[in-house]
């Protein structure tokens, strides 16, 4: 994996529990490029890996800017940020991944952001606007304190539909929202936000037949293993010419990082994508929050930090 050392240049209060976070490159210098909807690992100096969207606009290489919820169940990530982190400190950070891609040609785009979730979906506007793409947005948050970049996303000067839960009385009516989009079918909706959104929105373009439904989870989904799904089998790593057995005990990950062969990772929780391997042979079980269904019926990649196997043997491109 390739490392960026980075300093914080700036840091910020952006909403109730959230923290802006500006970083640029030790020595001066460009990042990087990024695309719409990319995030990057933040390597802590307490040893934790944490990735972040980036909501800064595509095309600005001198600086990377996240925007971090401090999370109530946080196993150090989040409140390291808030209650260590601090301007000057120096860390290492990835450069930019994307699970979670733009389509800039669709006819019409849809960007739905619940809670910190605007942070993709900022910098998805950012690039629509900038393309003069047709596209709505839609804000999500408990209430207007709590919605970060606010003033940002009402710069833009986009259709904007905003929904605070202690005004209105409760959640967004979803089903109501998206079938009013006049383009139906034929738009992209993109939605990143609380897992309670979220399958309420794939399960909102579902039943509306929106094809073009794209998600990002910040946290994983529990996904348990298939009835048909092998407790031991065997994997074998093409290029490193290695046979491992799996057990309950280890994930294929670490069995195969004891055995000493590279393989890149980060989240270990079936989020980020970053041990995404490619599957030459054999039938992976899918447990990640990364592949849509269409990737995992196609079984050409799997991510190992969770996933299973569903024959006898595995055959990795690795």
């Amino acid at each position: 994996m390739t490392m960026l050392q980075a300093f914080v240049h700036t840091m910020r209060h952006e909403a109730d529990g959230v923290m802006g976070v500006e970083l640029r490159p030790v020595g001066g210098g460009e990042f990087p490029a990024f695309d719409a909807g990319a995030h990057i690992d933040l390597h802590l100096a307490n040893g934790l890996i944490r990735n972040y969207s980036l909501v800064n606009p595509v095309g600005e290489r001198h600086r990377y800017v996240i925007g971090v919820l401090r999370d109530r169940a946080s196993r150090g990530g989040s409140r390291y940020v808030h209650d260590t982190l601090r301007v000057g400190q120096k860390l290492d950070i990835s450069a930019p991944r994307n699970n979670f891609p733009l389509h800039e040609d669709a006819p019409y785009t849809v960007l739905v952001a619940g809670g910190i979730g605007i942070t993709p979906i900022l910098c998805m506007a950012r690039r629509l606007k900038a393309l003069g793409r047709p596209f709505e947005l839609m804000l999500f948050a408990r209430s207007r304190a709590s919605a970060a970049f606010l003033d940002e996303v009402h710069a833009l000067g986009v259709p904007l539909t905003l929904h605070f839960d202690d005004e209105q009385g409760g959640p967004p009516d979803l089903r109501r929202l998206l079938a009013r989009v006049e383009q139906g079918a034929q738009a992209h909706y993109y939605a990143c936000g609380p897992a309670v959104m979220l399958d309420g929105f794939v399960q909102t373009c579902e039943s509306l037949g929106y094809a073009n439904a794209h998600i990002e989870r910040f946290a994983p989904v529990e996904v348990k293993a298939a009835s048909d799904a092998r407790e031991t089998f065997s994997v074998e790593l093409k290029r490193s010419g290695k046979v491992i057995q799996i057990t309950p005990a280890k994930s294929i990950l670490q069995a195969i990082i004891d055995e000493g062969v590279h393989v890149e990772y980060s989240c270990m929780e079936g989020v980020c994508g970053t041990c995404e391997s490619r599957v030459l042979e054999g039938t992976p079980d899918h447990r990640d929050s990364v592949l849509s269904p269409a990737e995992r019926a196609s079984n050409k990649t799997m991510m190992v930090c969770v996933g299973g196997c569903k024959s006898e043997r595995l055959v990795l491109d690795l």
